[in-house]
């Protein structure tokens, strides 16, 4: 298998993150309204790629407008902190899903430093027969080279309301397990001291070698 960077597994995981939400419908509906909005980020992330090194606050603000109320973050935060989440108050919550969101701007905005151009096309759309709530979207991520790297997003709705975004699947790597391990081998290694482990997340963040865990898969 060729290796990815982990620089390009970032972009791809926060790649799958800014995909809106989409009301309620058939697979060939998500598959077609995902398409189009992945097609359409893909255009903006090329065009802004100088914003980051010219002003990195107008970036982060961009990244951050363009996610409200399309990516449930809290939701996603939770699930990184696992049962750790009970041991926290509502303001250390409130403080990692901050970290959590800026950790993932900060790898996104330097991987598109260097990254080469790439292409996303999106195969298939698979509504879980037996939760019609959730829902897969197969895609493919085609770079510049000539690589092809299998890239699924898994989705959920609550009844009667829109799809939304909660977990990316990159080369059969779990990316929200894998930052929910991080997040475990992090409370261990400081004693269960929680505020620690929030304040230090984004250099946890930076250590975790996502290209390890594609080439162990």
């Amino acid at each position: 298998m060729i290796a990815l960077t982990q620089r390009f597994l970032f972009a791809l995981t926060l790649m799958a993150f800014c995909v809106a939400s989409v009301q309620a419908g058939p697979e060939e509906d998500l598959q077609q309204y995902v398409d189009e909005n992945t097609q359409r980020l893909v255009e903006k992330l090329m065009a802004e790629r100088g914003l980051y090194e010219r002003d990195p606050e107008a970036f982060y603000q961009n990244m951050d407008d363009a996610l409200e109320g399309f990516v449930d973050f809290r939701r996603i935060a939770a699930r990184v902190m696992g049962r750790y989440a009970r041991q926290t108050t509502p303001e250390q919550r409130d403080e990692f899903v901050a970290k959590f969101k800026r950790s993932l701007f900060d790898s996104y905005a330097q991987a598109l430093v260097s990254a080469e151009d790439f292409k996303i096309n999106v195969n298939d759309a698979a509504i879980n027969p037996q939760d019609g709530n959730r829902a897969s979207v197969a895609m493919e991520v085609i770079t510049a080279s000539g690589n092809r790297h299998a890239v699924t997003y898994s989705m959920y709705r609550k009844e009667g309301s829109k799809w939304m975004m909660e977990n990316v699947i990159v080369e059969g790597v779990n990316i929200g397990l894998a930052f929910r391990d991080r997040f475990t081998q992090e409370m261990e290694a400081n004693r269960g001291q929680v505020q620690v482990v929030i304040e230090g997340w984004s250099d946890a963040v930076k250590s975790l070698n996502l290209e390890d865990e594609v080439n162990k898969s």
